[in-house]
């Protein structure tokens, strides 16, 4: 039997785990009441671009803003515009986010703007519930994207988004398909939901930023600024200015030797819409005098997305070569391979070097071409981009009548 100093311990131990439990949330819960607006930027693509574009249209009112991103490198955005890198001991965890409401509440911030960092649909829901408490929501988009942790479909994708709609206040999003189904579940949180149209974002606007921006990630930052009296102007200035995250599709121009190659980095869309989306915006086509040439790449936690790619690269992209790089490269090989790639078209790099990389891709170019970097930042990724940024210059683009690109 246990004895009974030991119970008295244990039971000590436990009421001052108590204590200190509820210590910690009345903390938060001051911390929060210190900060009057609190904006939750959820959904597929686009939450680091839209949160950094909010937070630089919001900073020009007279509120001071803090902003923090999640995606491909975790920033804590000040209210000056400067930023600072949020350093993590292990794996992401929501709980991450106490500390940014502390750090917002102790900066004086009226406003904060939080990416949410859950992904398994009741850490959505904690997020918004227990953590953030938004005052104003936004949802990007609902894209089959995480089908393993929150499908199987992309109406379960949507449903597990809409657990960061904030009660009895107003949510923003530029979803399309799936439009009413969050309609419905905002109305069952008592909240308006309002619907932002990306056409209303001009081509010659879209062409000012020294990046390739999406008009829906606009449009959504543009309407929220409006929503608190931010002139559409000003707030268009500031987001000319800001920076973009580490995710932003950008191009860099690479002249190596007589060849002229033109590299997207589109990583960060990591799910078949977005890329395919991406492609057909870029105004892409696959020519023998300028080929397209893809480099896949995969992050070892992510087999499904690995097969995902296998069936894009069969069905959705046309492209002269196919580099695949990273983790579970043979699985995409495999079901490309049973979809119907030639394979003559593949090359499976592995974890082989950028150096390999690139030289196995000029060996592809006649005398120009455009490469297009898709399936994951993480890993492989990011050491792709920082060699085509080194070597090269970064690229200006021209709208097309359709508002798409090309290079």
């Amino acid at each position: 039997m246990l004895s009974l100093a030991l119970v008295l311990t244990v039971l000590g131990l436990l009421g001052g785990l108590t204590a200190y439990g509820l210590w910690e949330f009345r903390t938060h819960q001051k911390n929060l009441h210190r900060i009057p607006i609190r904006i939750h930027v959820n959904g597929t693509r686009g939450k680091s671009s839209v949160t950094r574009l909010i937070a630089a249209g919001l900073r020009t009112g007279p509120r001071r803003t803090v902003a923090k991103t999640t995606g491909t490198t975790p920033r804590l955005i000040l209210e000056d515009g400067s930023e600072l890198p949020i350093h993590r001991a292990g794996s992401p965890n929501i709980i991450e986010q106490l500390m940014v409401v502390q750090e917002a509440a102790a900066r004086g911030a009226e406003i904060l703007v939080v990416e949410c960092m859950a992904v398994q649909p009741h850490l959505q829901w904690i997020a918004e519930e227990r953590i953030v408490q938004s005052t104003l929501g936004v949802i990007t988009n609902c894209r089959a994207d995480h089908l393993d942790q929150m499908g199987p479909t992309v109406v379960n994708v949507a449903e597990a988004l809409s657990n960061t709609i904030p009660r009895r206040s107003t949510v923003y999003t530029a979803e399309g398909p799936l439009l009413g189904l969050l309609h419905a579940k905002a109305e069952l949180k008592g909240s308006t939901l309002l619907s932002c149209d990306p056409e209303s974002v001009s081509d010659d606007e879209l062409a000012r930023f020294p990046y390739i921006e999406h008009k829906d990630n606009v449009a959504l930052a543009l309407a929220v600024c409006g929503h608190f009296g931010i002139d559409r102007r000003v707030a268009l200035e500031a987001m000319y200015t800001a920076t973009p995250d580490a995710g932003a599709l950008q191009a860099y121009r690479v002249r190596f030797f007589a060849k002229d190659l033109t590299f997207y980095n589109a990583f960060a869309a990591n799910d078949r819409d977005s890329t395919v989306m991406i492609y057909h915006r870029l105004g892409l086509k696959n020519r023998p005098d300028h080929p397209v040439i893809l480099i896949v790449n995969n992050r070892g936690d992510r087999l499904q997305r690995a097969e995902q790619f296998g069936e894009l690269i069969a069905s959705d992209l046309d492209a002269q070569h196919i580099f695949l790089v990273g983790d579970f490269t043979n699985a995409t090989h495999e079901i490309a391979l049973r979809r119907g790639v030639p394979a003559d078209r593949m090359s499976d790099l592995g974890h082989g070097t950028v150096e390999e990389l690139f030289e196995a891709v000029v060996a592809q170019v006649p005398r120009a071409a455009t490469i297009l970097g898709v399936g994951n930042i993480g890993g492989m990724g990011r050491e792709i981009v920082t060699f085509f940024k080194n070597r090269g210059e970064e690229w200006s683009k021209k709208p097309l009548a359709s508002g798409s690109y090309s290079a």
